[in-house]
């Protein structure tokens, strides 16, 4: 393919707590074992949400980490990608050696800490702009996922989430027959429901919004008001309670009632808490006595790469009724404010260079 290289492109930069300005920045350089790819799609995540509206990290950063793209550009020592493949990106790869890698919990790997895709300033995943460079430590680590021609741009960007969920589900144990209740039918919860209930459990979401309700019953399961879900938890599991509950939003103050909600042994799995200093207090004798558990789930695995493309590429979940609103870059702070503004009518906001 042709591709004539610009000095500059259009990039959402944050400067700050709540400030996302539409600038232009120059296209990263694509050194050594890197790609450059011209972004095609970006998902709007919570966590870059959060980051952004409560100034988490240092500015200039630019966001976006749910990213399709082109490659337009192939670093010297590439081999086995070329010039005009389509693909999904992960932003992070774990080392696959370190302690944490051996024990299971590669997330918190000090390689996969590392941010390997950026489109300027300090890396920070770059999707909400025209390109981005991919490190060579993303391209060799197994970070580039090839999209099908069949599978559109739009979905495609759901790989990494999906797998994230993946992971939620491993965290949870989640296994045919169990009962799984959901706090959230926001996108995280959906996906995690219609992932549960491919694994054979019943499930069971809540949500404050009717129409979120509405469209988790469309997908396959009982979606009730959240003042219900005990009731709904106590018939569905004929009294003894949920197997797995998932905290899919990011309101702490749930845990003692997901607590509740647990048959004794089963596991709370905390998906939605993403920062620090999120204080919340617990009966230590639902764990003591009751050998519950509580346990996080963060970001993706790449054990679970494999079967995260396939369930998006395959169709093995429904993508397309959580896309809510695409937005073009210029739109940034359109797609940020109604990402950000939870409603009936608002799941997943995407951009698009």
């Amino acid at each position: 393919m042709s591709f004539q290289r610009p000095t500059t492109q259009r990039a959402a930069v944050y400067r700050g707590p709540r400030d996302v300005r539409l600038e232009t920045v120059p296209v990263p350089a694509c050194g050594p074992g890197e790609v450059l790819l011209q972004v095609t799609a970006c998902g709007v995540c919570g966590t870059d949400l959060k980051k952004i509206q409560l100034g988490l990290q240092s500015p200039p950063r630019i966001y976006g980490h749910e990213t399709v793209g082109r490659i337009v550009e192939l670093g010297a020592g590439v081999r086995d990608w070329a010039l005009g493949e389509r693909v999904a990106v992960y932003h992070h790869v774990p080392c696959g050696q370190c302690r944490y890698c051996r024990r299971g919990v590669p997330s918190q790997c000090p390689g996969y800490k590392r941010t390997g895709v950026t489109a300027g300033y300090e890396p920070a995943g770059g999707g909400f702009a025209e390109y981005v460079r991919v490190m060579d430590w993303i391209v060799a680590g197994g970070g580039l996922v090839r999209v099908p021609d069949h599978v559109d741009d739009h979905h495609a960007t759901f790989v990494e989430p999906v797998n994230t969920c993946l992971k939620g589900l491993a965290r949870g144990d989640v296994q045919s027959g169990d009962t799984v209740a959901v706090y959230g039918a926001g996108p995280i919860g959906l996906l995690l429901g219609q992932l549960a209930r491919r694994r054979g459990a019943t499930v069971i979401s809540s949500d404050l919004l009717p129409g979120r309700r509405a469209l988790a019953a469309r997908l396959g399961w009982q979606a009730v008001p959240p003042d219900d879900l005990p009731a709904a938890v106590a018939t569905a599991s004929a009294g003894e309670g949920a197997d797995t509950v998932f905290l899919a939003v990011a309101h702490s103050g749930l845990l003692p009632a997901a607590l509740e909600l647990l048959r004794p042994g089963g596991r709370v799995v905390l998906f939605a808490q993403t920062r620090f200093e999120d204080p919340v207090t617990i009966d230590a004798g639902q764990l003591g006595v009751l050998d519950k558990v509580v346990l996080g789930a963060y970001s993706s695995d790449q054990a679970l790469d494999s079967a995260a493309a396939a369930a998006v590429f395959e169709r093995q979940i429904e993508v397309a009724p959580l896309i809510s609103a695409v937005y073009p870059l210029a739109e940034i702070a359109a797609a940020l404010e109604r990402a950000a503004t939870p409603s009936d009518d608002v799941l997943k906001v995407l951009v698009t260079p």
